[in-house]
């Protein structure tokens, strides 16, 4: 099992960042802000947790630079029905921190925004998670009155990225918390680009 990697990135693209490790090219699948960091290291060596998912036909590596969002994926994929890529979906659309906030207080609704994730799926993940996810201060101060995923939307509607759409909000000051606000925020750094 392979369950972390440290190395340097070879190459980067939309899903996947190439990493060399001690002469051999890991791909490892990341989620929007992992690839952010991935993107911007340079020859800097990066450090991600990850998991091996291992089928018929192929050896899949995902990885994490934050251990907590890999514990939530090992834990989404424990639900019946979803499978790597749709947890890999979740975390990417949904963001790691409303995902934990919505399983620990029982709200599925962030979760339906996810292309792929029904209601009723959505309902299946949070009834088998509650109880496991346990939030920090920090995420039971701010996790609820934080919305992402409603700010992504809006911005991925007018034709951004999701990717440059989550890295941008994840820069927005923690005390800003009110959708149109995120989008604000989002389309300055976005101007940027």
């Amino acid at each position: 099992m392979i369950s972390h990697i440290t190395g340097t990135v070879l190459e980067c693209a939309e899903k996947y960042a190439i990493i060399s490790a001690n002469g051999i090219g890991y791909k490892i699948f990341c989620p929007p802000e992992t690839m952010f960091i991935m993107e911007n290291a340079g020859t800097s060596p990066v450090s991600l947790w990850t998991h091996l998912v291992v089928r018929e036909d192929a050896l899949t590596l995902y990885g994490f630079t934050d251990r907590k969002d890999l514990t939530l994926f090992e834990l989404l994929i424990t639900v019946s029905g979803i499978g790597p890529k749709t947890a890999q979906g979740v975390l990417s659309a949904a963001g790691a921190r409303s995902v934990r906030y919505a399983i620990a207080h029982e709200d599925p609704t962030p979760l339906t925004k996810v292309s792929g994730v029904g209601k009723k799926v959505a309902e299946k993940i949070v009834l088998e998670l509650k109880g496991k996810i346990i939030l920090t201060k920090e995420e039971s101060a701010d996790g609820s009155s934080r919305d992402e995923s409603d700010a992504v939307l809006a911005l991925a509607s007018l034709g951004y990225s999701e990717r440059d759409v989550r890295t941008a909000i994840k820069l927005a000051p923690k005390e800003m918390t009110k959708t149109q606000d995120l989008v604000k925020f989002a389309l300055k750094n976005l101007g940027k680009k």
